[in-house]
C-alpha cells in the first residue's frame, strides 16, 4: 500500500472515529462544540458533502449531515437538542461575535 493510500485510510478511520464518539456523547451540543470548537455536526455535514461534490460525488448537505448524524437531522434535533442557555449564547457571541 502506497503512503498516500495508507494516509487516506487512517484519515477515514479518524473521521469515523469521531463521528462515532459524537453519538456516543449526544450530551454534548452543537453550540457546546461550537464555543468550544468553532464546528460543530453540522459543519462535518457540510464539509463532507462539499469533499463528495469536489470530487465530482453527487451528495446534498442533507444527505451528507444524515450520515454524521446517524438519522435525519430534524430527527436528531427533536431527540437530542436542547434549547441554548443564556450561558451558552453569551459564550458563544463572546467567541463569535
Amino acid at each position: 500500500m502506497s503512503e498516500e493510500n495508507a494516509n487516506h485510510e487512517l484519515e477515514a478511520a479518524v473521521l469515523r472515529r469521531l463521528i462515532r464518539h459524537l453519538d456516543e456523547n449526544r450530551d454534548v451540543q452543537n453550540i457546546d462544540l461550537m464555543i468550544a470548537g468553532g464546528f460543530c455536526r453540522n459543519c462535518l455535514g457540510r464539509w463532507y458533502a462539499e469533499a463528495a461534490n469536489e470530487r465530482g460525488i453527487d451528495l446534498s448537505e442533507t444527505e451528507a449531515r444524515e450520515r454524521i448524524y446517524g438519522m435525519p437531522y430534524a430527527d436528531w434535533k427533536k431527540k437530542y437538542q436542547k434549547p441554548a442557555t443564556e450561558e451558552q449564547l453569551r459564550r458563544f457571541a463572546a467567541r463569535h461575535g
